[in-house]
């Protein structure tokens, strides 16, 4: 299943690569305000489901521009969360920071993923018990102690006037404590990238399945913690995230609790 993913995730990429030599040609739709959707993501969508449904045409899917395929319910035993395409804004600004992203869930548990940056051609990959790998390289999260050592990201969800004053409020209380906080823009990537050790941390509210469903057995298959801003295990749903190492995850909470 694993394998069919990351042949699933390279096909998109074809697709995504072609369109970015060429990013004046694409149709651009705004769902909501700075929510934007190109026939690129729904292109590339349609390209992973092919090849996923070829190989399981049992499997339920959950994807970012299709929604909910018709047996995807509470009894389906597989069900694809996918974003074809985490990162759109930056892809069509050609800002070469944005990925694929795909989990397969087995009766509500996360069991695989992969996330793939198409221009960096790294694949990050995970199996739930079997760790987590870039490019077959097995890889941990840091060992950071301490969140004032800590270099974190975020991310912020277009909404309310409301929304953007407590992101603001957010990044203040975390930029000083820590040693900088980064908005790359793919919170899949952000995920990938805390399993990495590339971050130490990663934290953003109002996120969908597909955001983080890859990322977060990522983060824990790397040796990692994800849980809502409480701390709880509730965030794949619920939407508000943090992952990190460990000791930095504990602090990250302490801090973020406030904003539930």
């Amino acid at each position: 299943m694993l394998n069919t993913a990351i042949k699933a995730a390279r096909r998109g990429a074809a697709v995504i690569n072609r369109a970015s030599f060429d990013l004046d040609r694409i149709t651009v739709t705004e769902k909501q305000h700075n929510d934007f959707v190109t026939d690129v993501d729904q292109a590339a969508e349609q390209a992973i489901i092919e090849v996923l449904s070829k190989a399981y045409p049992d499997h339920a899917f959950l994807a970012e521009e299709s929604g909910a395929s018709k047996n995807a319910n509470d009894e389906s035993e597989f069900t694809w969360i996918i974003d074809p395409l985490d990162g759109t804004t930056n892809f069509m600004h050609g800002f070469p920071q944005y990925s694929i992203s795909i989990a397969l869930s087995q009766r509500g548990v996360i069991t695989q993923a992969v996330i793939y940056d198409p221009v960096r051609n790294d694949l990050f990959t995970a199996t739930k018990g079997a760790g987590a790998y870039l490019n077959d390289k097995r890889i941990r999260v840091t060992k950071l102690d301490r969140l004032a050592n800590a270099l974190l990201s975020t991310g912020y969800v277009a909404g309310s006037a409301k929304a953007l004053d407590e992101y603001l409020k957010m990044y203040g209380i975390m930029a000083e404590r820590c040693h900088g906080v980064r908005r790359p823009g793919s919170a899949a990537l952000d995920l990938a990238y805390v399993a990495a050790g590339r971050l130490d941390g990663f934290y953003e509210k109002g996120l969908k399945p597909w955001d983080i469903a890859a990322g977060a057995l990522m983060v824990t298959e790397a040796g990692g913690i994800v849980g809502e801003f409480s701390g709880e295990s509730d965030y794949l749903y619920k939407g508000d995230i943090i992952a990190a190492s460990p000791k930095v995850f504990g602090q990250m909470v302490s801090l973020l609790t406030p904003f539930i």
